[in-house]
């Protein structure tokens, strides 16, 4: 059975988004277009900013997924993780804490989408 290989993260400027998400991850778009821009994360797997349906994205809405990033196992890898993010202007949802799984943190991008950091599985 294939697995999921295209991960959409909805926003209300594709634009801004792209400058976000391109800055914060330190990657390149494969492609812009004005309402759809994916990022090859793997090989064959894309996560990508989706723009189409933009006016039903609001800050305030609830957020129920979250973007991930893990990093090793070490809680100072968070931790720098969290200080290049801020220091980037990332808006903290959550600060840096230990949770059952490890070290984590959340931060939301200009539309609202969480994306949380946490040690790899």
């Amino acid at each position: 059975m294939p697995a999921p290989n295209l991960f959409l993260v909805y926003v209300t400027d594709v634009e801004r988004a792209t400058a976000f998400y391109g800055d914060l991850f330190e990657i390149e778009p494969v492609t812009v277009t004005p309402r759809y821009v994916p990022f090859e994360v793997a090989p064959g797997v894309l996560f990508a900013l989706w723009g189409g349906q933009g006016d039903e994205v609001a800050a305030d809405t609830p957020r129920t997924s979250e973007v991930g990033l893990m990093v090793s196992r070490s809680s100072a890898a968070v931790d720098d993780v969290y200080a290049t993010w801020v220091a980037k202007g990332a808006a903290v949802v959550e600060e840096p804490h230990d949770a059952v799984f490890g070290r984590t943190f959340v931060v939301a991008d200009p539309d609202g989408n969480l994306i949380r950091v946490s040690p790899v599985d």
